[in-house]
């Protein structure tokens, strides 16, 4: 039996890093697969553990020249500032040879500048510090990717820079005087304040998973025996007892024992209204607590509880792979190895014909250096990465970055009715007294519904905001109705034969035609009322679906109601058709029929009976109010309830895959039209440095600006 680990990479900083740890981790005896992230810094490994263990995986990891973290928010905060510090030493060291070349362009005869530019002990002494000090991680990195036969972008980094700062060594040697130590230590420079950005975009996109996290409380009251003892929130168990104190956060996932209270779960639903508790209302982690004080029982701690949940669900999917990344991964595995040839073809043919070996080196250099592969390798992580943060932030959950990416070529949505469409809840919509005084008829009806148990019934005897009569000679009567005595009168409530309503179903079918469900009452032997009850359409649900359709979407509601109520929830939301009376398994065949007929098709619903659609359909959208097994099948989840998310999901997925797009391009035209431009000698190296760098930052920028981009449903 096989099992499955994450653990948590340092050091990676391209694809080709990912690469290698991928190759490291795959050549162990036992290691069935492995998909790393370089961007969010994961390995999700499959492996045998019979023949196979983590320790040794953590070997190969470190083998490769990387390492493992513990402790991932320390090791960001490290990272970033040991980038920082070589960064400010290498600009430090830049600054003098930047400040030679404004002097090169604004005074070109004043002596201070051919002192500057062609006394080349100073530069050699500038430039060791930035080429083998800061430049180590470049070397280091290049030498491993060449064991692990994936050579990236940092092999490219350090032959231009050493074949640069090397030939202008030799110059110096050979008393020469025009030296390019400069190239080295502006393009080192360059490429880190690039990985600096990264490195801070990272920071930024997992923000989201942060602030979710710091909405669990650090500890608990654990209540035994009546006594109260604050314990770190480790310590607490399925089953134990909790107290919850006015202002509080809620501990854990459970259920309220004694007591009652509002809870402010607008974490979980975006909603700022307090919802009310009492005995029997289930609770969510991280939730606060209004002003009473209740006493709860754990059910779900640590990774189990509905905030661990979703923290998860926003890591795997800033770990994941579209389909697109790894297209550029498989373009980048074959780039690396074709530019170094490209610039050994310069070298040669341009020394063959101009006999020049400083012009000959120069444009192999610059060959090496414009095509650094760091745009390319930032263009989709770091895009997914900020529109995935975007999307928890909006209450849009996103398990993997196939669904992000499929998301945008939906033509057409199956969705749910309800509890999606609908609020799910049953409610009294028409009380019609035909006898007697309604306020009594309506206590009457609450006196004999309390004692039944079926759903229906319930929500009659809810209606009725005082007290009831205490019900005698309780009598159901399957299939037909109930009857029971109430403060001295017979009541009967149930179907119009059952309670000689015959005359009256002509008023029944007329609220049956609006997709509610009518039962009779008798009081004494007399038709008193007609009940209506119905599981009323969200208010925001026809706006959704419009929505939808300006989007070129079709939408298409199914359910396993009758074929009249969902006739009348689908025109009332005005889908532009339906499907009624339908199994789980019907729901199923007709994402199947319509994926031939639209194409792509998406799945919305929040119940059991939803979870074969969902996983059945091209992107299943689950409901967050909804089911755990309907989330678990789902590709997004949609916290709160309704569907009111679902058009900025699918605007998300445009948005995100537009700023994809956009990046390889940015990368890919960077790399096509500089490379030749470097190769006819029209590029120095340290300009061909800046290019290079620039396209990454301009990728890094572009993706941030992401958070920013209005999400446009129409």
């Amino acid at each position: 039996m096989t099992q499955n680990v994450r653990i948590r990479v340092g050091g990676m900083s391209c694809v080709r890093c990912s690469a290698a740890v991928t190759h490291a981790l795959t050549q162990i005896n036992g290691v069935l697969s492995a998909d790393v992230s370089y961007a969010a810094g994961y390995a999700d490994i499959e492996y045998d553990p019979s023949l196979a263990d983590i320790r040794a995986m953590e070997k190969a990891i470190r083998a490769a020249g990387y390492s493992v973290v513990r402790d991932e928010a320390e090791y960001r905060k490290r990272e970033y500032r040991t980038l920082l510090i070589l960064f400010i030493i290498s600009a430090l060291c830049a600054l003098p040879f930047l400040f030679t070349m404004a002097l090169m362009f604004a005074f070109p005869n004043a002596q201070i500048t051919h002192v500057m530019h062609h006394n080349g002990w100073w530069q050699l002494i500038l430039s060791v510090p930035v080429q083998f000090g800061v430049g180590y991680r470049f070397y280091k990195a290049a030498f491993l990717s060449l064991k692990n036969k994936s050579p990236g972008m940092d092999l490219l980094i350090a032959v231009g820079t050493s074949a640069s700062w090397g030939y202008s060594l030799y110059i110096l040697l050979s008393g020469g005087n025009v030296f390019y130590f400069e190239s080295g230590v502006v393009i080192i420079t360059l490429v880190l304040l690039g990985k600096l950005l990264e490195a801070r975009a990272r920071t930024k996109t997992s923000a989201a998973i942060r602030k979710l996290a710091d909405l669990a409380p650090k500890t608990a009251v654990l209540v035994v025996d009546g006594e109260e003892t604050v314990v770190p929130l480790s310590q607490i168990d399925r089953g134990d007892i909790l107290a919850v104190k006015p202002g509080a956060s809620v501990p854990a996932d459970g259920v309220v024992v004694e007591g009652a209270t509002s809870v402010d779960e607008s974490m979980l639903t975006g909603e700022s209204m307090p919802v009310s508790k009492q005995a029997g209302s289930e609770l969510y982690g991280g939730t606060v607590n209004g002003n009473g004080y209740v006493l709860m029982r754990a059910t779900g701690v640590g990774s189990d509880t509905v905030l661990s949940g979703i923290i998860r669900l926003v890591e795997e999917a800033q770990t994941s792979k579209a389909r697109i990344q790894k297209l550029a991964d498989k373009v980048a595995a074959i780039f690396v190895p074709a530019v170094m040839g490209v610039a050994l073809l310069t070298f040669f043919i341009s020394y063959i014909i101009a006999k020049d070996l400083s012009g000959s080196v120069n444009r192999a250099v610059s060959v090496l250096v414009i095509a650094c592969p760091c745009s390319l390798g930032l263009a989709t992580p770091t895009a997914l990465m900020v529109g995935m943060g975007r999307g928890a932030g909006m209450g849009i959950l996103i398990k993997n970055a196939e669904s992000l990416e499929r998301a945008c070529t939906l033509k057409a949505l199956v969705i749910d009715k309800t509890g999606t469409v609908t609020e799910g809840k049953m409610r009294v919509t028409d009380f019609i007294c035909i006898n007697g005084d309604e306020e009594e008829i309506k206590k009457l009806a609450s006196s004999a519904e309390k004692l039944s148990e079926h759903p229906l019934a319930q929500t009659i005897a809810s209606y009725y905001g005082g007290e009831p009569y205490a019900a005698e000679n309780f009598v159901s009567y399957p299939g037909r109705g109930i009857s029971a005595s109430c403060g001295g009168r017979d009541v009967k409530i149930g179907t119009s034969a059952f309670t000689s309503g015959e005359a009256y179903d002509e008023t029944a079918n007329e609220l049956r035609a609006q997709g509610k469900t009518a039962v009779f009452m008798s009081v004494d032997g007399v038709v008193s009322a007609v009940i209506a009850v119905s599981d009323r359409v969200r208010a925001s649900s026809a706006q959704t679906v419009s929505e939808l359709k300006e989007m070129g979407i079709s939408t298409v509601m199914v359910t396993g109601d009758n074929e009249r109520t969902a006739r009348y929830v689908a025109d009332e939301a005005a889908f532009d058709s339906f499907v009624a009376g339908v199994l789980p398994e019907g729901k199923v065949g007709a994402i199947n029929e319509l994926r031939q007929k639209y194409g792509p098709v998406g799945a919305v619903g929040d119940g059991i009976n939803d979870a074969p659609a969902l996983a059945a359909s091209d992107v299943g959208f689950a409901v967050g109010s909804g089911t755990d097994i309907a989330m678990e099948a789902g590709d997004v989840v949609l916290i709160g309830e309704g569907v009111d998310r679902l058009p900025q999901a699918i605007a998300l997925s445009k948005a995100t895959m537009r700023k994809i797009k956009q990046n390889l391009f940015w990368a890919f035209f960077y790399n096509v039209i500089g490379i030749p431009i470097a190769a006819a000698g029209l590029l120095s190296p340290m300009i061909a440095g800046a290019a290079m760098s620039f396209s990454s930052v301009f990728v890094v920028s572009n993706s941030l600006l992401l958070r920013k981009v209005k999400l446009k449903t129409k």
